[in-house]
């Protein structure tokens, strides 16, 4: 695919910083984005993901899936020529590792 445009991306974090811009291949898949990212996270933050699956990569409203690709997680707003699209990056906070006790209440009135 010689001939495919790349996507130039910039991946804003919940504090409102930004990784990026880069640009990326369309046949980039977005769990190998994510660990791009994961390398590119500022060390000066606190509780950043330790994997992938510590991340949801949020766009236009739509989290993506992790083995779908760029190009197949085509978003409109992708579409503006020369635009760099910007991803909302949520880290999923890891305060510790003991197993957390489910609870479940219905009431029905």
């Amino acid at each position: 695919m010689a001939g495919e445009e790349l996507i130039e991306l910039k991946f804003r974090l919940a504090d409102g910083t930004d990784i990026g811009p880069n640009k990326y291949n369309p046949t980039t898949s977005v769990g190998s984005l994510k660990e791009k990212i994961l390398a590119q996270w500022p060390k000066d933050k606190e509780n950043g993901p330790k994997t992938i699956n510590d991340m949801k990569l949020i766009n236009a409203g739509k989290i993506l899936e992790n083995n779908r690709t760029l190009a197949e997680s085509r978003l409109l707003v992708g579409e503006l020529p020369g635009g760099v699209i910007t991803m909302m990056l949520l880290g999923l906070n890891q305060q510790d590792d003991s197993p957390k006790k489910s609870r479940c209440s219905c009431s029905i009135l």
